[in-house]
């Protein structure tokens, strides 16, 4: 009789990383409603070709591997990475910019590096940045505007693709225009909060409608913590981080952007808990998830308040992905029963 020889752990828990990465997909569906309802459909078609790219270019790398692609694509977080991407695209940018963004996040962020589980960098942050330095102009004129901030109905579906594939210019003009954060940072510098507030990209309203889409993004993120899909550690730290920067160092409205806007404006829920939670990139030890999610809550105010991108999520995540080994490394915790954990980097690594 031969002998059965399997490798712990020998319980399996009823999750796979396809499960996980579907569970993460479905938890970003209110976020992309609300958007969509608010912003017209021009998010929902980013996400359907970023999706299918990033799919398509998983399988065409997968290929030239010679690795099994039904293996592979079914673990879903191509597709993920599509979607985030997606989601974080301007709603009118050309199809081009979601092309490039997506296949260049599979093929240089992700499959450069072995694939799945090997990559150092967040790989949709990696597309996003790419396409935010090279084409500065469609990345930050293509923003649309809520029905709260032009007072009418959003593009139909139709015009919506005609925008996006055919550059309609003239379609589009009366319905983009600048996000809250970047309207407030720069006319902030020659007004007043009242002042400010008083324009059209407001409307009244504080955020324009990105109020709702974070706080959908919120729910979405809550609902991966219950599941324990993602831990508490990196979004709170996160978000405490940037508000305790905003209170201390922005508490003047007349001169700093509001807390308010920092919270409920841009991408922050949808960093806070799906991008800055990346298991592959992200710090993965307790402590070092509260100092790595800190991190990044710094970085995120002092680009938005200092630097030249209002919505930095994408340079403050990658930014600490360079740091997440080296606070691992620092931050081992002790295992039961064991003596506390050597700690810092490998006398050859020094």
């Amino acid at each position: 009789m031969g002998l059965l020889t399997l490798s712990s752990p020998h319980t399996h828990g009823p999750n796979s990383t396809s499960k996980v990465m579907a569970t993460v997909i479905l938890a970003t569906l209110p976020g992309l409603a609300v958007i969509t309802a608010l912003f017209g459909w021009g998010t929902f078609i980013n996400v359907l070709l970023a999706s299918a790219t990033a799919v398509a270019s998983e399988a065409a790398i997968l290929s030239i591997r010679k690795r099994p692609l039904a293996f592979f694509l079914k673990d879903n977080t191509a597709l993920l990475t599509g979607v985030l991407i997606g989601l974080a695209l301007p709603p009118f940018a050309p199809f081009w910019i979601t092309l490039v963004a997506t296949a260049f996040a599979i093929v240089f962020a992700k499959q450069l590096y072995g694939g799945m589980g090997n990559n150092p960098f967040n790989p949709a942050m990696v597309g996003y940045a790419l396409v935010l330095v090279s084409f500065p102009v469609q990345m930050t004129t293509s923003w649309a505007l809520s029905t709260q901030m032009s007072g009418q109905a959003t593009l139909d579906f139709a015009d919506t693709l005609q925008v996006i594939f055919a550059g309609s210019a003239s379609l589009a003009d009366g319905f983009s225009g600048a996000t809250p954060l970047d309207a407030y940072k720069h006319l902030i510098a020659k007004g007043t909060a009242d002042s400010v507030l008083a324009e059209a990209t407001f409307n009244g309203w504080l955020n324009g409608g990105w109020e709702w889409v974070n706080l959908a993004f919120l729910a979405g993120g809550l609902v991966l913590i219950w599941r324990r899909i993602i831990s508490w550690h990196i979004p709170l730290a996160m978000l405490v981080s940037l508000s305790l920067c905003s209170l201390m160092l922005g508490w003047d409205e007349d001169m700093y952007t509001p807390l308010s806007l920092h919270l409920l404006s841009g991408a922050t829920m949808l960093g806070a808990f799906f991008i800055a939670t990346d298991p592959v990139s992200a710090s993965t030890t307790p402590r070092g998830k509260l100092i790595y999610g800190a991190g990044i809550g710094i970085l995120l105010y002092v680009i938005r308040t200092w630097g030249a991108y209002p919505d930095a999520v994408a340079f403050a995540v990658l930014l600490m992905n360079f740091a997440a080994p080296f606070i691992d490394a620092y931050t081992q915790p002790r295992t039961y029963g064991h003596a506390k954990a050597k700690r810092g980097l490998p006398p050859k690594q020094r």
